[in-house]
């Protein structure tokens, strides 16, 4: 399931990540998001509209042939759910053993959350090999290369406080990609994209 993402993010290494939109505002900030050449769009199930948004930006996802996922999956229930609005993956900001197996049974890509090297190592053990680095401006890049070490197989999706200013450092440090909230706004969206673009 980990290839998913490594193979997804190859070209525009971005994700992008939508939270507490409503469903018409979500699916235009998908298809910004799309147009600008991030392969995949993130929906957030925290929130209240929550659902209504995914599923309508899954659906359109489906319709241009684009990939949308959700996000803030904690639950073997919310892996279900995910699967059931259209998700084509699921995205934690922790790890939690239940949600993995839910995912893995179902075929849905997971990517779950990790910050320290025991979650690293537990996450081995559970058969991800493409992790979510979170919160990744509080660790900083020099965690990310230290984690480089003792887990070389693993690739990190650098999320939390990464920006058009210090995405090309994650990169640089060795992140696979990015994901990214409030950056997508106005036109830090293309200086992003163009900072990390291979």
């Amino acid at each position: 399931m980990s290839d998913y993402f490594a193979k997804a993010l190859e070209r525009v290494p971005v994700l992008a990540i939508l939270r507490g939109l409503s469903a018409a505002p979500a699916v235009a900030a998908a298809e910004q998001a799309w147009r600008a050449g991030i392969p995949l769009v993130e929906v957030s199930l925290s929130g209240e509209d929550a659902y209504e948004s995914l599923e309508a930006v899954c659906r359109r996802g489906q319709e241009v042939g684009r990939a949308a996922g959700a996000g803030t999956v904690l639950t073997p229930d919310q892996v279900a759910a995910a699967e059931d609005a259209g998700a084509a993956f699921a995205v934690a900001p922790g790890l939690d053993r239940e949600a993995v197996a839910a995912a893995r049974v179902r075929g849905l890509p997971y990517l779950p959350g990790v910050a320290t090297p025991s979650e690293v190592q537990l996450a081995l053990a559970l058969g991800c090999r493409t992790l979510k680095l979170f919160p990744a401006s509080v660790l900083g890049v020099d965690w990310l290369r230290s984690l480089a070490g003792p887990f070389p197989t693993v690739r990190f999706v650098a999320v939390g406080g990464v920006d058009a200013h210090n995405a090309s450092d994650w990169m640089d440090a060795g992140s696979l990609g990015v994901g990214v909230g409030s950056a997508l706004a106005g036109p830090a969206l293309k200086q992003l994209v163009a900072a990390v673009a291979r």
